[in-house]
């Protein structure tokens, strides 16, 4: 292996880039290249990677489908094949989750309350003013290991409770003003599926992430 082959392998990967090779995954038990047993495995591989050559690793083997960056050590698309461009990337594949599907939930001196089975998206929009907000995960029909939650909540606490299995990212949290956030299932940043990640601001109130009650650390 060259030495520049090498450098390129131990590159650090971005969560964007995790995710992106997660929608591949995705893609591919759509298409009958990986059985859900295998997905999920190769879905905590790639979610844990933290080098390019690690996260490469869970699509060496599948032909037409290409991370980013990484035409050494995973196939080419196959031909005609039209790839769905990341947005700011030309010509790059992206995620199955940036298909445009997003629930947009809203209230106003009002609480907002999504448990029991409901349909998950890709995106959920939580906007709320002067009330509660929960968002249970627990049995929930989730279509889409990373679902992107963006909150924009003031004066009222938010509760999200996500299931054993399953892993949060709260980095992006932009804001918590006059409030606190508390990951008690203490996932943020780990391997898991799904992978939940928030972003947003909590004005004048909690955010509390935990497991079901019951759980270790509900």
């Amino acid at each position: 292996m060259s030495q520049e082959r090498q450098r390129q392998r131990n590159l650090r990967v971005s969560d964007s880039e995790r995710e992106h090779v997660v929608g591949l995954l995705q893609r591919a038990i759509g298409r009958g290249m990986l059985d859900l047993d295998e997905f999920t495995e190769r879905t905590d591989v790639a979610l844990a990677a933290r080098t390019r050559g690690e996260l490469n690793a869970v699509l060496v083997d599948l032909p037409g489908l290409v991370h980013r960056d990484a035409v050494t050590t995973a196939a080419m698309p196959a031909p005609g094949a039209a790839p769905n461009p990341v947005p700011g990337v030309p010509g790059v594949p992206g995620p199955l989750g940036a298909s445009g599907e997003r629930l947009e939930l809203k209230a106003h001196g009002s609480n907002l309350k999504r448990n029991g089975r409901w349909h998950v998206p890709a995106e959920i929009y939580v906007r709320n003013k002067y009330g509660e907000t929960k968002l249970d995960f627990t049995e929930a029909e989730v279509a889409h290991p990373v679902v992107h939650v963006e909150l924009d909540t003031k004066w009222g606490s938010v509760t999200v409770v996500i299931p054993q299995t399953a892993s949060v990212d709260i980095n992006n949290i932009t804001e918590v003003k006059w409030g606190s956030l508390e990951d008690k299932t203490n996932s943020n940043g780990k391997a898991g599926t799904p992978r939940y990640v928030l972003t947003g601001r909590v004005h004048g109130g909690s955010l509390t992430i935990k497991n079901p009650r019951g759980g270790l650390f509900s």
